[in-house]
């Protein structure tokens, strides 16, 4: 089965609308994807096979007055059925090339410890800059 590399942009709504199952953490609200779409900085990258949405890359560019601007890679998500065939490697040299685009010079991703399957991907790749780091995250409720 082919599957379609897709940058999203604003308008491009509706293509998400049909997702296989365990692509996104939580359903996906229109209005939420409208805002996230028009928004200058953010990117989202998709995997289409037979007009269903089999991955999802999403990103924000992080711009600093003191350090170059970075691509915050924030979510990949590739539907189990369709794991394991190169997907998720896709989407991220497309949001890769995004933020050189955008001017961007370094990008960034994290992971849980325990997410085997994330960790593979990320070491993987021919052009980390260094080992994975340690660090804490704490969560607000606003």
């Amino acid at each position: 089965m082919d599957v379609e590399i897709v940058r999203l942009n604003h308008g491009d709504d509706a293509l998400v609308m049909r997702f296989a199952e365990d692509v996104f953490d939580e359903p996906v609200r229109p209005d939420r994807l409208a805002a996230y779409l028009h928004e200058p900085g953010h990117f989202m990258i998709i995997a289409v096979a037979e007009g269903i949405v089999v991955g999802q890359c999403a990103a924000v560019i992080h711009r600093h007055p003191d350090k170059v601007s970075e691509l915050y890679i924030d979510e990949v998500g590739v539907a189990p059925a369709f794991q394991r065939q190169g997907i998720a490697r896709k989407m991220l040299d497309a949001m890769f090339e995004l933020g050189r685009e955008h001017g961007c010079e370094e990008a960034w991703v994290g992971t849980e410890p325990r997410n085997v399957s994330a960790r593979a991907l990320y070491e993987a790749r021919k052009e980390p800059h260094g080992p994975a780091e340690e660090f804490v995250m704490y969560v607000y409720r606003l």
